[in-house]
């Protein structure tokens, strides 16, 4: 082989953000068409882009599907128990601020059991980084309706509709004091990544909700096919509103064709960070 033909076998071989991940743990175990692991993807280029020295960037998460997420990253991470990302996070945030703190975890563990976490992390505007995944259901543990399940949606707790209200993530987390809110699907993979990164750059308490397909789980009780089917429907119902939409009517509905799923970069402020007022 020619120093030339060696190159370009090693250049080849050599991915931008293979470093950032954890080979000796892939194959992943992620069920085929589960977006997770485009989340997981775009969050290791935004820390290639970042410029931001690897060993400075911290990846918090809790249970679920989307807690496996700390163990595919090649960075200093941790799995916490359910619903307590968020408090863990915060603890590494404040005793070590010049590190990226990022929580990637999923709408179960971030809204139900750690709904009083996220709701007081956003209030201090803690220097933290949320990236909630939102398949709309328990996905791990038996597809069970949710606090982001869409009214009449299924699931195995109720299998003939939910009939409760769902949260409206984004609209939740600017009134709780987010500075950054941003909403996309697996479907925007470059606008998720650009929403990663800026919130790496930005102090306080940032907030991106990703709606991703959970086909094994909501997808088969609401007759949605394979993962690549709910992608198609985001594909044909998403909204792009940059700036400032009314965050209130930013409720989705996945059974309802009619109806547009908004998504976008929808606030960013700034305001003193956790530890910052009063300086």
């Amino acid at each position: 082989m020619t120093t030339h033909e060696h190159i370009r076998e090693t250049t080849a071989n050599i991915h931008p953000i293979d470093k950032l991940l954890r080979a000796d743990r892939l194959p992943h175990i992620l069920c085929a068409g589960c977006g997770i692991g485009t989340v997981i993807h775009g969050y290791a280029h935004a820390i290639a882009a970042s410029g931001i020295e690897e060993d400075r960037h911290v990846c918090v998460s809790g249970i679920g599907c989307s807690g496996r997420a700390a163990g595919y990253v090649n960075v200093d991470s941790y799995h916490a128990t359910h619903g307590r990302a968020l408090p863990f996070a915060l603890g590494i945030a404040v005793h070590r601020p010049e590190l990226v703190v990022t929580v990637i975890s999923g709408d179960g563990d971030l809204t139900a059991i750690g709904g009083n976490h996220l709701i007081h992390a956003a209030r201090r505007n803690a220097n933290i980084n949320v990236i909630c995944i939102n398949n709309f259901n328990y996905g791990m543990t038996g597809g069970q309706v949710g606090p982001t399940t869409p009214v009449g949606a299924k699931g195995t707790t109720a299998p003939t509709g939910s009939a409760e209200a769902p949260f409206n993530l984004p609209y939740l987390a600017k009134a709780t004091g987010a500075v950054f809110v941003a909403r996309w699907t697996i479907l925007h993979v470059r606008e998720l990544q650009d929403a990663i990164l800026r919130s790496m750059q930005k102090p306080g308490f940032c907030f991106t909700e990703v709606l991703a397909p959970c086909p094994t789980s909501f997808g088969s009780a609401n007759q949605l096919g394979p993962g690549v089917h709910e992608v198609e429907i985001y594909r044909q119902r998403c909204v792009v509103d940059n700036g400032n939409p009314r965050l209130e009517g930013l409720d989705i509905d996945l059974i309802d064709e009619n109806k547009p799923i908004t998504v976008g970069n929808f606030v960013d402020v700034e305001r003193a960070a956790f530890g910052e007022q009063g300086r």
